[in-house]
């Protein structure tokens, strides 16, 4: 089997046969198939020689061999066991730093503590789209993140402020990347063809990213999970969170007491960072 980059749909379709391996619904596990849209991942995260690059379940290792094609380290994780010795196996020669592991606990793949600026590409596994992205959120911020996902997913984690699609990974999400580019990949680009559609969505760290504190994370959290009640009533609902909602509501005069959690701008989520930071000290 090659190693760059390059499968085909009959490859792919080969190369699990021989694996004796049926792709599992509910990991997610939708194989990449198109190598004009692998290359595109790569070309628009910009990854070259010298760059450090994680990569969430490689799978049959379709983008992983073009990777590597660049010159790049690339740290990779892979839960499935029988795809995790097909990599090790495949990529044997190569310089990939392979992980047998979820990667909602190793969400950057054990990238060095020593390494700088990373990048993140992958073709996430649908399942774990969100979380995942919440975990690389709360650590060490990539340079870049070339993503490949689930449509719906996509518009979540971009959406803007008042719509239904906002939600706390939109929060997040918004204070620490740019949009640098939003492309949609049809379900035939997968083996075997999800019933959805795709987004390839590429992020870029801003200047000053600003990341909420893990608190402040599960306070927007619990807002949004009482999305249909205006701030005032939520602030109040919760016997862990009221008297910290309650100082920022205080401090915050310029927040109407009628919104609900969509219609809520990021300055006041980030003056509620503040608030808690103030509070835990």
């Amino acid at each position: 089997m090659d190693i760059n980059g390059q499968l085909s749909p009959s490859q792919t379709i080969d190369a699990l046969h021989k694996l004796n391996h049926s792709p599992a619904k509910k990991l997610g596990q939708n194989f990449l198939i198109d190598a004009n849209i692998v290359r595109k991942s790569i070309e628009l995260a910009n990854v070259g020689p010298g760059d450090s690059v994680v990569e969430v379940g490689p799978g049959l290792g379709t983008l992983t061999g073009a990777l590597l094609q660049t010159g790049a380290s690339v740290y990779a994780v892979e839960l499935d066991k029988r795809l995790y010795a097909h990599l090790k196996e495949l990529f044997k020669d190569t310089s990939l730093k392979l992980l047998n592991a979820d990667a909602l606990d190793f969400p950057l793949a054990q990238l060095p503590e020593d390494v700088g600026d990373f990048k993140i590409v992958s073709n996430l596994p649908y399942a774990i789209s969100t979380p995942w992205l919440d975990a690389v959120l709360s650590g060490r911020l990539p340079k870049t993140m070339s993503l490949m996902l689930q449509k719906e997913a996509a518009e979540r984690f971009v959406a803007d402020g008042g719509t239904g699609d906002f939600s706390p990974i939109s929060v997040f999400v918004s204070q620490a990347y740019d949009v640098a580019a939003k492309y949609k990949v049809s379900a035939s680009c997968f083996y075997p063809r999800p019933a959805v559609d795709s987004v390839l969505l590429v992020l870029s760290r801003k200047e000053e990213p600003f990341v909420f504190a893990p608190k402040t994370k599960q306070i927007i959290r619990y807002a949004f999970s009482k999305r249909r009640k205006q701030i005032l009533s939520i602030a109040k609902s919760s016997e862990e969170y009221a008297p910290i909602m309650a100082k920022w509501l205080d401090a915050d005069a310029a927040l109407a007491r009628d919104f609900r959690p969509e219609r809520i701008g990021a300055e006041h989520w980030r003056l509620l960072d503040l608030i808690v930071s103030q509070s835990t000290q």
